[in-house]
């Protein structure tokens, strides 16, 4: 007669594997947790297998996990170069102790677009340069930069310094957090108490085919099942609860009149920044903020468009009109520079592109898409994020209409407190950032709008006032969802999914 269920020793429901590992634990000194390399050199087992047995041990209550993490700073491959050739802003510094150049020479140099814009970006943020055709250097260059000293000190293992600069350097790619994770593993009270001694054979877990087909099913010893031991969650299939919500953004947008365009994930540096009146040596332009595509060529540009970009950027008339718009950048534009193919790092990219096929007003258009940048991930900022963007023209709007549009979107999606402050961005004038109140993080930056310049828009052919923004949708996320980090809107695991309620 069979005995009822749960009458079995706990052993029996071991498998070897298990067994072997509570032994090892056992033979531990009392009390001291076992490090997993150790214990990973004491079991007679390949290692995946070893860490797969302490997981459902765990599972089953009978071993505890310590773990302990450690992150330190090295050098990227790119660090190391840069640490041994020179900074490109190192370099222009030393291509211009002689006097002022010419940045057409500069570029003969053996200076790539990529580290010469770099280079610009930096020491113009410094105050090192003066503006100007002619790169001239604004006084005497310090002896050290920032960014050198802190290359140094992780080529010495230590950490990098200021926060500001740490993160200069993460964006650009020199150096990268490792993180090391240490694991310890002892026995709970319950693993302590189990019965090992006289649990007899093994057993078999699993009934096979073979062992059908071959008729050895009866001769065999099986392990009897734990009934007792955690399931699996399942869950019923339904939308990712950010995903979801992202679809309410859209029905708000949608219900405020507007139609939804889309652009490509990969696009040119013309479309992506050249568009929006962004100069080509902007700090934004370097691997800072996007991220390159190598191995993939831009497509052809429309030349009257292409043509009129130029133009404005130089600060010449465009095509069939007699005066500049404005005295541009004051720098050679580049179609090679405008040709790169990037990941696309802001959603006005598809704006561009939508007014260049859109120019007759009135207009109202929105995109709810992916952006990638090359940023230090924490609770604000990712390397992948959603963007709200949105532009809107016709003849009288002004930019009071815009405020109370922003206002009217976040209080629809439930967060009633926002403010406004002045800022600037190459291609609004006036603008405008939005702050949203998080009850844990408190103001954060999330509404970034304005009144595209007329640079941006005579190009294109729009002949009325236009306003434009990109919305950073997770950090409103954040505030709607009731979460702290933007990276937990990316979370993968179910248990957790399902307790969100929207």
């Amino acid at each position: 007669m069979p005995s009822p269920p749960g009458s079995e020793p706990l052993g029996l429901s071991l498998s070897g594997l298990e067994r072997e590992i509570l032994q090892v634990l056992r033979g531990a000194s009392p009390g001291s947790p076992l490090g997993e390399d150790d214990l990973l050199g004491r079991v007679r087992s390949p290692p995946d297998a070893v860490r797969g047995g302490l997981q459902r041990l765990r599972a089953k209550g009978w071993l505890l996990l310590e773990e302990t993490s450690r992150e330190h700073w090295v050098l990227t491959e790119r660090g190391r170069e840069a640490l041994a050739q020179g900074l490109p802003e190192r370099r222009l510094l030393r291509l211009l102790e002689g006097g002022p150049r010419p940045l057409e020479e500069i570029r003969g140099e053996g200076f790539d677009p990529e580290a010469l814009t770099v280079a610009l970006g930096q020491l113009k943020r410094k105050g090192l340069l003066v503006p100007g055709r002619s790169l001239t250097l604004a006084g005497s260059p310090p002896a050290t930069l920032e960014e050198e000293q802190a290359l140094s000190r992780v080529e010495r293992g230590e950490p990098p310094g200021a926060d500001e600069v740490r993160a200069t350097l993460v964006r650009r790619g020199l150096i990268a957090a490792e993180r090391t994770v240490g694991r310890r593993w002892a026995l709970s009270p319950q693993g302590a108490a189990l019965p090992l001694e006289g649990a007899g054979p093994e057993g078999v877990g699993a009934l096979t085919s073979q062992h059908l087909l071959k008729d050895r099913w009866s001769a065999l010893s099986f392990r009897p099942y734990d009934v007792r031991a955690p399931v699996p969650f399942v869950g019923g299939a339904r939308y990712h609860p950010y995903l979801e919500w992202l679809r309410q953004v859209e029905e708000v947008l949608v219900g405020l009149g507007f139609e939804e365009y889309r652009g490509p994930l990969v696009e040119q540096e013309f479309y992506n920044m050249d568009l929006l009146f962004m100069p080509q040596e902007h700090p934004a332009r370097s691997l800072q903020d996007m991220l390159a595509v190598a191995g993939l060529e831009g497509g052809k540009i429309p030349g009257p468009l292409l043509r009129s970009v130029a133009a404005v950027h130089e600060g010449r008339p465009p095509p069939r009109q007699r005066s500049a718009l404005s005295p541009g950048w004051q720098t050679p534009y580049e179609e090679s520079v405008a040709r790169h193919v990037v990941l696309r790092s802001q959603t006005t990219a598809a704006t561009g592109r939508y007014l260049a096929s859109h120019p007759r007003p009135p207009f109202r258009m929105y995109s709810v898409d992916l952006v990638f940048r090359r940023d230090a991930v924490d609770a604000q900022h990712h390397l992948q994020f959603h963007q709200a963007e949105g532009v809107m023209g016709r003849r009288g709007l002004t930019f009071r209409h815009l405020l109370g549009l922003l206002e009217q979107f976040t209080h629809a999606l439930g967060i009633p407190e926002v403010r406004f402050q002045p800022t600037y961005f190459p291609f609004t004038e006036p603008s405008v950032q939005g702050m949203v109140r998080h009850p844990t993080l408190g103001w954060i930056e999330a509404l970034p709008g304005g009144m595209f310049r007329p640079e941006v828009l005579r190009p294109l052919g729009v002949k009325v006032p236009t306003a434009a923004w990109g919305i950073g949708i997770g950090r409103l996320a954040l505030v709607a969802l009731g979460l702290n980090d933007i990276r937990e809107l990316f979370l993968d695991d179910l248990p957790r999914l399902s307790q969100w309620r929207l």
